[in-house]
């Protein structure tokens, strides 16, 4: 394959990743207007897609290896216009929930594909570049999501935020020819009970979160994703156990579901204030998000360019410290950009280190593992903070949803400090 080819084919992969960020940012900023319409819990229309999303991914990635990433990427993009169309068109809310999950699934077959048919197309230096433009790519997506979900939904209606995806969506499956076929020698085999028990487990908790709290639900998930632990711990294939003989991992996921929860729970209620309390529109609402997206895309940068080369994963701390500020100011009622800018200044010197840092913590056989696992731990941090932080500003105000959020931020500080001093266990094999 030629240069030329192998750039065009590396375009398809980020436009898919691309989507993948917008659909969740851009229907943020249009839920107050699917919930004038069709009614429902606004978190829903968010948490719907996320949670299968975070909750099928290794999944997805298994799929990949055993059936060819290819033809999966293609088989989950055609689901994922499908999934979109069908959101477009819907009536009720439970009709666009229904259309919201299977959005989440379609995803989850794309996205973990990307980075493996990027080392296929790609090798050395190459393959650090194209690996490195993921992060702009990101940022980008991040600064234009919210931006467009409200002058979408300002000069149209909510339902062009997801005929949007069409477009993008069929344009990527007409050039995935670009893209060589490959799958994992090792053939990895399938863990459906370990995945449907994860689905069922988390699935219960996160309803009762989202709805009136309900401790037999709790009760019920927790128990649920205990027996997961033990299928896991003896049977199970989805997750190795190996990365959890040490502390350091552990601790690293901790500091995910955490950190991510007031990531990116914090922009939904913001966008909820603003057009809830203080009767902005979409447009308007949209756009108060870009000084949030332009720090984290500018720090993001920054951080993965000069900080942690020169100072390493304690540059995470920094951006705890900041997020947390961020959000104090924010609580004390400071004037939204200043405090947006440094929460998002914050997410992104948060972001490089943590990946990094976790990662160096193992070894090169579990690295595909760990990197699903990191991913969708993310996910689902994202789906309880918008689950939790929106329900506590819906019940008393923006103040106290800040004080929740800045009282997260400190404990993922704290388990942080596990993730950086963190250390392995030896393997039997002595590996």
């Amino acid at each position: 394959m030629n240069d030329a080819r192998r750039w065009a084919a590396l375009a398809v992969l980020l436009v898919a990743e691309a989507m993948n960020l917008l659909d969740t940012t851009i229907v943020q900023v249009a839920a107050p207007a699917v919930h004038a319409e069709l009614g429902g819990a606004i978190s829903f229309y968010t948490v719907g897609y996320t949670l299968p999303f975070a909750l099928l991914l290794i999944t997805g990635g298994r799929l990949g290896d055993l059936l060819g990433r290819r033809r999966v990427f293609q088989f989950g993009m055609a689901g994922f216009v499908l999934a979109s169309a069908l959101c477009a068109a819907a009536t009720t809310p439970g009709f666009l929930l229904v259309f919201r999950a299977l959005q989440g699934a379609s995803a989850a077959l794309v996205i973990p594909q990307t980075i493996g048919l990027i080392s296929v197309l790609f090798d050395g230096s190459a393959r650090a570049r194209a690996l490195g433009m993921i992060g702009p790519v990101m940022g980008l997506a991040a600064v234009s999501g919210p931006v467009l979900g409200g002058l979408l939904t300002d000069a149209w209606s909510w339902r062009s935020v997801f005929l949007v995806n069409i477009p993008l969506g069929l344009a990527v499956l007409a050039a995935s020819g670009l893209l060589a076929e490959d799958r994992s020698a090792a053939r990895p085999r399938l863990d459906l009970l370990g995945t449907g028990l994860v689905v069922v487990g988390a699935g219960l908790v996160v309803y009762s979160l989202l709805t009136r709290w309900n401790g037999f639900l709790v009760a019920a998930g927790a128990v649920v994703l205990a027996v997961f632990a033990l299928q896991q711990r003896f049977r199970g294939g989805l997750i190795e156990s190996s990365l959890f003989r040490g502390w350091g991992f552990p601790a690293g996921l901790l500091t995910s579901v955490l950190f991510f929860a007031v990531m990116t729970g914090l922009t939904q209620v913001v966008v909820l204030f603003l057009q809830l309390t203080q009767h902005a529109d979409a447009r308007t609402a949209g756009l108060s998000l870009l000084p949030w997206s332009c720090g984290l895309a500018v720090s993001s940068v920054v951080a993965g360019r000069w900080l942690v080369p020169r100072h390493g994963p304690r540059i995470l701390f920094a951006g705890v410290g900041f997020l947390a500020a961020g959000i104090t100011g924010i609580a004390l009622g400071w004037p939204l950009p200043l405090p947006l800018a440094v929460a998002g200044t914050g997410t992104g010197l948060f972001t490089v280190p943590f990946f990094t840092a976790a990662l160096a913590l193992v070894r090169p056989s579990e690295t595909g593992s760990a990197a699903g696992l990191l991913n969708a731990v993310q996910q689902l941090g994202g789906t309880i903070g918008v689950a939790v932080l929106t329900a506590v500003f819906l019940a008393t105000d923006l103040t106290v949803a800040c004080w929740t959020a800045v009282g997260l931020t400190v404990a993922a500080g704290l388990t942080a400090i596990g993730l950086t001093r963190g250390t392995r266990e030896p393997s039997r094999a002595g590996v």
